[in-house]
């Protein structure tokens, strides 16, 4: 009888072992986060209306694109069908069309290209300024449009061509680079 208390006692030590030993390795494991940065993965849209604002919160400029995509990784978002519209700080409203254009992120340079029209008013004039080319950029930031295309300027029902411009909107200046054909007198 003594071999049976004995063996029932080393049965229920081995088992209460098992459990204790069991038991004591079991550790909460906390859940093992990894800083890692996901890769960009771009974007695409249809028929897009993005506005970008100045630090006061007011609108900077706004635009309209029939389709806009960003690659992954790439800084520069692509533009197809663009209508383009920004102030000025002197509150003069400049719209712009193109066939397609791309914005350089965090610059403010918003560039167009293929059949490009832009019109507004130079500050201090009363009438309207358009510009056509085949290449424009607008850096809202410095308030300038610049391009190394011919270009032809019509205002107060005058036309100028030339080779190469930059308006400065802040100034209220426009300068026509080279190759002008045309007559203005104010």
């Amino acid at each position: 009888m003594t071999f049976r208390v004995l063996g029932i006692l080393a049965f229920v030590a081995l088992l209460v072992g098992a459990v204790v030993l069991s038991g004591g390795q079991r550790e909460s494991l906390a859940p093992v986060t990894v800083e890692e940065s996901m890769p960009d993965p771009g974007y695409s849209a249809r028929k897009a209306h993005m506005v970008q604002t100045a630090p006061d919160g007011h609108p900077l400029y706004t635009l309209d694109a029939a389709q806009v995509q960003q690659q992954p990784g790439a800084d520069v978002v692509t533009l197809q069908q663009v209508q383009f519209a920004f102030r000025d700080e002197s509150g003069n409203q400049w719209n712009a069309r193109a066939d397609a254009g791309e914005l350089s992120q965090n610059t403010g340079v918003v560039e167009l290209s293929g059949a490009v029209h832009a019109s507004g008013l130079l500050p201090g004039s009363d009438e309207p300024a358009d510009l056509t080319t085949e290449h424009m950029a607008f850096d809202t930031n410095a308030q300038l449009l610049s391009t190394s295309d011919p270009v032809t300027l019509l205002m107060s029902g005058r036309e100028l061509k030339g080779t190469g411009m930059t308006a400065n909107l802040k100034e209220g200046r426009v300068q026509l680079k080279s190759a002008i054909h045309g007559t203005y007198l104010p």
